[in-house]
């Protein structure tokens, strides 16, 4: 009977985020080990599906670095990076764009239709969403920064009932460009920027951001990321991830979260507690 009471209290916890994020787009970009481990693809399939259920929008923006290495080395493919970057020569671009939106988009698409999410899969290619120019065509080739977005196809999708899943590919300026790669991170801050979402919220393999203690910030506002930033108590990867926080905060998004995918149901223990899980930032 105690077990009962708890799940009724956490149900009732959640009633008040439910009304308030009722038919807003949450944006999340979907990678690390939430990717790779079966088991929590399942939950976070579970998570989207709950969402879309009491009236969210979500939109599922993923990577899939870790694939695209391991294509191009089973096709003995020369791959490497650049300041944690990697350069897509045109062959790597074409391998990219396989995995991206066919191997993985796919896989995340029947996943989530499984659990019931109704979702569609498509890159920035598709109705001509996502068009970028080069990052630096001479040191990255075709690793692209977006310069243009047009969210149309995935408003469509959206209204339509259905959860689109989105490869990080955009378009190039001329007939039989091959595209351009882009980062994960900031195409999902773009996307939110491009949506008006609400909330944009990056899975990653961590508890959010650690202060030098390595303990979790809970909240932070921009000028205090900068701080943290200049004082090197956010470094390394994290760098990018706040940077793409920061981006869709300035684009109009209210709050951008940073929280630990290795959680079963980490969105939810986000999204629909009070408590949450990880990293709030907002202006």
């Amino acid at each position: 009977m105690k077990q009962k009471i708890e799940t009724v209290k956490t149900l009732l916890d959640a009633v008040p985020y439910i009304n308030k994020f009722k038919d807003d787009i949450i944006v999340v970009k979907y990678g690390g080990s939430a990717q790779t481990s079966e088991e929590l693809k399942a939950k976070f399939a579970e998570d989207i599906a709950l969402l879309r259920v009491v009236g969210m929008k979500p939109v599922v923006v993923h990577g899939g670095g870790k694939s695209i290495t391991d294509m191009l080395s089973a096709l003995n493919i020369d791959t490497h990076f650049i300041d944690g970057q990697r350069v897509t020569t045109k062959e790597v671009m074409k391998i990219a764009e396989m995995v991206l939106s066919g191997e993985v988009n796919k896989d995340i698409v029947s996943m989530l239709n499984t659990q019931g999410a109704k979702a569609i899969g498509i890159s920035g290619k598709d109705g001509n969403f996502i068009s970028a120019i080069p990052k630096d065509i001479e040191k990255f080739g075709y690793t692209g920064v977006i310069s243009d977005t047009n969210p149309d196809i995935v408003y469509n999708i959206l209204d339509n009932g259905f959860t689109p899943v989105i490869a990080p590919i955009a378009s190039g300026s001329t007939l039989g460009h091959p595209g351009f790669n882009i980062n994960a991170d900031l195409a999902a801050s773009k996307i939110a920027v491009a949506l008006k979402a609400r909330k944009v919220l990056f899975l990653t393999d961590t508890q959010g951001v650690l202060n030098k203690d390595m303990n979790l910030i809970k909240t932070l506002t921009i000028s205090k990321v900068e701080e943290l930033k200049r004082d090197s108590t956010i470094h390394g990867g994290m760098v990018p991830k706040v940077d793409a926080c920061i981006e869709a905060l300035r684009g109009g998004v209210k709050k951008a979260h940073i929280i630990d995918g290795r959680l079963e149901h980490s969105l939810l223990l986000e999204i629909l507690t009070s408590s949450g899980i990880g990293t709030c930032i907002e202006l």
